[in-house]
């Protein structure tokens, strides 16, 4: 199926795990795909290499998604490049988990300048030259952690409970402009983040699960390339969760 072809999607924080799923299932549906890395510069060429083998164009950049100056210089490259941005995809994230009176104020600012401010940043980038072709999605990964909280992880929920608020208010401002505005929100992953937690945590948290595993990056890739798709013309300021029926 290649009901994205010719479009242009920017995945942020693609190198690895669920980005790079992503990443991968909508360039398999025909899209040009722009993606960020911080640090993982192997993987990132290699993950354009498995893009551009698809048929489809792709561009790596190293760029720090807090940093609004350096997201701006990404998406005006991507847009130059590729000739248009079609969708963005708000991935990039990191977790700093400790209890709250353990918690350093880094831990606190780290987590919430990348899980929301780095949302901020790119939509903030994207989003008039979306407005002005009329048409745009942006897709924000969340978490059931900012639907219920998790413990250990104030700073965690605080910027993923942050993301779905931007994403309903961000949709209520440009949709009358034809941009579109969505929310994943993820439980338990196999991801190189879920691989360390302790043995018994990750007991607990299957007991919670009522399909009784932990997800793959296979069950979300779909999702999102399905929501950036024209069959989700009529999606928007929607929280859609992929968590094995945790958060309900």
């Amino acid at each position: 199926m290649k009901e994205l072809a010719g479009q242009s999607v920017i995945v942020t924080g693609a190198s690895r795990g669920i980005g790079r799923e992503i990443a991968l299932e909508v360039a398999r549906r025909g899209a040009n795909v722009a993606f960020n890395y911080l640090r993982s510069e192997p993987q990132a060429q290699e993950l354009k290499a498995e893009i551009e083998a698809l048929g489809v164009k792709a561009l790596a950049y190293k760029v720090d998604v807090g940093d609004l100056g350096a997201v701006r210089g990404m998406v005006d490259a991507a847009r130059a490049a590729l000739g248009r941005i079609d969708a963005v995809v708000n991935n990039a994230g990191l977790t700093r988990d400790k209890l709250v009176m353990m918690m350093s104020e880094e831990d606190w600012a780290e987590v919430l300048r990348t899980n929301l401010t780095g949302a901020f940043n790119v939509a903030r980038a994207a989003i008039f030259p979306m407005m002005k072709a009329k048409s745009g999605v942006i897709l924000n990964v969340s978490s059931v952690s900012g639907l219920v909280g998790m413990a250990g992880q104030v700073n965690y929920s605080a910027a993923k409970a942050g993301l779905i608020g931007l994403t309903k208010a961000l949709a209520k401002e440009v949709g009358r402009h034809g941009v579109r505005v969505n929310a994943l929100a993820l439980g338990f992953i196999e991801t190189d983040m879920t691989a360390k937690l302790p043995a018994q945590n990750r007991e607990a948290a299957l007991k919670m699960i009522p399909l009784g595993r932990f997800g793959a990056v296979g069950d979300v890739a779909p999702a999102a390339a399905f929501l950036l798709s024209g069959a989700a013309a009529y999606i928007t300021g929607a929280v859609i969760q992929i968590d094995g029926g945790l958060a309900m």
